[in-house]
C-alpha cells in the first residue's frame, strides 16, 4: 500500500448564481514526489469577470510552491490553470487532447497567457490515454466537461481517491450520472470524490 496523503488548496472563490464557489487544487504528498492537481487562480482576468473572482494570496494557500515536484492540470479552463505560470522547469502532465484544444481555441477556451506564459517556458508532458504517474497514482482520460479532461486516481490508507476536475462540478452529478467521465468515475468504486468547486467529497 502507497501511503498517500492529499490536501485540498483553497485558491480563489468564483460567485455562481450569487453563492460563492470555491476554487480548489489539491496537494497529493506521496513518498515518490508532490504532486499538485491543478493550479488555480493566482489573478484576474477580463475572462473570467462574470464570475467575479476572489483571488486569495498566496501566502494563504499553505503551499510550499518550492517543494512541488510534478503539476497536473485536469483540463486547461482557466480556474485550473491559472497558477501554472509558477511551476516553470517542473513537469507538467495534461492529456495531448487538452493541449491542442486550449492552443487551438485561444480565448474562446481558457486564458491564453496562462497556459503559455510568456514570461514563464512550462514543461508540459502531453499525455495519450491512461499513465501510472507513480506507484498508485493514476491519470485516466475522462471526457465530459471538455474533450481532453482528464481525473487522477489514488490509492490511500483510506481507499481509493478520484480527483474529479470538473468531471463533476457538483456532488449531485455522482448522483446522478450523465457523461461518459461520470460514469467512469463511479465505476472505479471510489472511496471518495474530490470536487474542484465544492470543499465536501462526494462518496457513495
Amino acid at each position: 500500500m502507497v501511503h498517500a496523503t492529499i490536501t485540498p488548496i483553497h485558491t480563489a472563490d468564483l460567485v455562481a448564481e450569487g453563492e460563492l464557489m470555491p476554487v480548489l487544487a489539491y496537494l497529493v504528498e506521496h513518498p515518490d514526489a508532490r504532486v499538485l492537481v491543478d493550479t488555480g487562480l493566482l489573478e484576474t482576468h477580463p475572462a473570467a469577470a462574470d464570475l467575479d473572482p476572489r483571488v486569495r494570496p498566496l501566502e494563504e494557500w499553505g503551499l510550499d510552491v518550492a517543494s512541488v515536484d510534478i503539476v497536473v492540470n485536469t483540463h486547461l479552463h482557466f480556474d485550473h490553470c491559472g497558477g501554472n505560470r509558477m511551476f516553470a522547469g517542473r513537469p507538467v502532465y495534461v492529456q495531448r487532447a487538452e493541449l491542442d484544444d486550449a492552443r487551438a481555441l485561444g480565448p474562446e477556451y481558457t486564458v491564453p497567457q496562462w497556459v503559455d506564459p510568456p514570461d514563464a517556458a512550462l514543461d508540459y508532458v502531453p499525455v495519450d490515454g491512461e499513465l501510472e504517474l507513480l506507484p498508485g497514482v493514476l491519470l485516466v482520460p475522462a471526457p465530459g466537461h471538455t474533450r481532453g479532461s482528464q481525473i487522477v486516481v489514488v490509492e490511500t490508507d483510506a481507499g481509493r481517491v478520484v480527483i474529479a476536475g470538473d468531471t463533476a462540478v457538483w456532488s449531485g452529478e455522482l448522483d446522478e450520472p450523465t457523461t461518459d467521465g461520470q460514469r467512469l468515475i463511479l465505476a472505479l468504486d471510489p472511496a471518495e470524490v474530490l470536487l474542484a468547486h465544492q470543499h465536501e467529497p462526494w462518496r457513495p
